[in-house]
């Protein structure tokens, strides 16, 4: 007798689910711990795991089972429907490449990304550029493959990697109306900063243990379960694992200790939204995150909105001190909001405020999909950056580890990844301001360094909801509105001017 169709399904993706958190913490491994001699044959296991995955849902019986159960799904409970629905797009991102492209994407990734460790201590385009290539040959190749599946256009069709449902079309609108406004409201910050108190510079050094143990305090705080994950150095910050072991890491300044802290703080957001999943839907698509864009709202929220408050530095400026064995003026809550308030025309994306971090990601937003046009070669790629900052930044990088090396995305394949930072940012302030609305003593409990009613908020109205709905009925749901700038912008003003 032939097993039920739809139950059939979750046996399978229970699997999937396995294979893919064994990957997960490779890959933390390989960003963390790996001995640089063990690259190659890590590059040969993360490849077979690529391809396990795509053998266990390309075989046939997976697309009967998907009809078979969809032609029934009038009878399976809601959450299941919305899980049959994310299987369907599961399945149709794994299986729209061949095998080959698969393991060749993989094996491609693997070997690109450890020649940009190397390229980017070494300030050297040049030791990985070839390797950039043919990565953006191959995401190109898999691009128009899922275009043709889904009747879309190439760069549509990687957004869709990350942000489900995800258009050009839906963000272009977006993005237009920050650039916009974004430049003269910079101009008015800016004017306004220079016109107020200098904000002094805390003197360190400030030793990378003690960085650590501040970290770690604060992601407490926050509501990071210890006895689920953990923190280590990475030479880009990242959030990996299983949401029952996470994996977060950071970069210290010893000069800066606010630096790796706000990493610590935005991955730790990532960590609370993975963590947070519903238990009871764990190892199925309906259970997993609700793509890029809620995710760096999860992040974005903590680091941005809730962690550059003034209500979070009286609550850090006596923690930081003790930590730190630090003292003096340029520790006090209202120094540290002036410098968690600096707005400035940066080089480093991970380090940029709020208010100019747009501009970073918009600048790569029209770079990619300028290389998957043709329009724009990989050779070009640093004078490109070069001209793109200076137009829309008013600065430039004097070497390419500060341009087009700083980010690890295009060197891991991750084309279609960068709108959903700044999408993640417009949806970070939407979800703040209502959950602010419906917690009125939210400040004065961050001050406390009570964090439980924020994270009980978003665990109702954005974690447990995982994929059971699409982001923009999420965001509806709990704000009232669909995903718009006027929010964000309203927020900058509030905060700056």
């Amino acid at each position: 007798m032939r097993n039920n169709p739809y139950t059939a399904l979750e046996t399978r993706f229970r699997r999937y689910s396995a294979l893919s958190g064994a990957g997960a913490v490779l890959g933390w491994d390989q960003e963390t711990m790996m001995p640089p001699g063990g690259a190659e044959a890590r590059a040969e296991q993360m490849a077979v795991l690529d391809v396990l995955q795509h053998e266990l849902l390309s075989d046939p019986a997976v697309e009967e089972e998907l009809v078979e159960a969809e032609a029934a799904a009038t009878a399976l409970e809601p959450w299941q429907r919305a899980n049959l629905r994310e299987m369907r797009r599961v399945h149709t991102n794994e299986t729209v490449a061949p095998a080959a492209l698969v393991d060749a994407r993989s094996r491609a990734t693997s070997a690109c990304v450890n020649a940009w460790r190397e390229a980017r201590k070494a300030d050297d385009f040049s030791a990985v550029s070839d390797k950039l290539a043919r990565v953006l040959e191959l995401t190109r190749e898999y691009g128009q493959i899922k275009a043709e599946k889904l009747g879309c256009g190439l760069y549509d069709a990687l957004i869709d990697s990350y942000e489900p449902g995800g258009t050009m079309a839906r963000i272009d609108p977006i993005f237009a109306t920050l650039k916009a406004e974004l430049p003269g409201l910079i101009d008015k910050i800016l004017t306004a900063q220079a016109a107020g108190p200098r904000a002094l510079e805390p003197e360190g050094p400030f030793p990378s243990e003690r960085q650590k143990a501040l970290g770690e305090k604060v992601m407490a705080a926050l509501g990071f379960d210890f006895t689920h994950g953990r923190l280590d150095e990475s030479a880009h910050p990242f959030t990996g694992g299983i949401p029952e072991d996470i994996r977060i890491t950071t970069r210290y300044d010893e000069a800066d200790f606010t630096r790796a802290l706000m990493g610590v703080i935005h991955e730790t957001g990532h960590a609370l939204y993975e963590h947070g999943l519903p238990a009871e839907w764990r190892g199925q698509p309906v259970g997993s995150s609700r793509g890029m864009v809620m995710h760096e709202s999860q992040s974005l929220l903590m680091e941005m909105q809730a962690c550059r408050s003034p209500a979070f530095y009286r609550f850090l400026a006596p923690l930081a001190a003790e930590i730190l064995g630090a003292s003096g003026p340029a520790l006090s809550p209202e120094n540290l909001n002036r410098l968690g308030h600096r707005v400035s025309r940066g080089l480093i994306r991970v380090d940029a405020d709020e208010v100019t971090y747009p501009l970073h990601v918009m600048l790569r937003y029209d770079l990619e999909k300028a290389l998957l046009a043709d329009d724009l070669k990989v050779k070009d790629l640093p004078g490109a950056w070069h001209e793109g900052m200076r137009n829309s930044l008013g600065v430039a990088p004097k070497d390419d580890r500060d341009g087009c090396l700083q980010d690890i995305h295009w060197y891991h394949g991750s084309f279609g990844y960068f709108p959903t930072y700044t999408l993640g940012a417009l949806a970070a302030a939407q979800l703040y301001r209502a959950a602010k609305d419906a917690l009125p003593e939210l400040d004065s409990r961050i001050a406390g360094g009570d964090f439980a009613p924020l994270l009980s908020w978003l665990g109702e109205n954005v974690h447990r909801k995982a994929s059971s709905r699409l982001t923009n009925e999420i965001l509806s749901e709990a704000t009232g509105a669909e995903l718009g700038a006027d929010p964000f912008l309203a927020h900058l003003c509030e905060r700056y001017l």
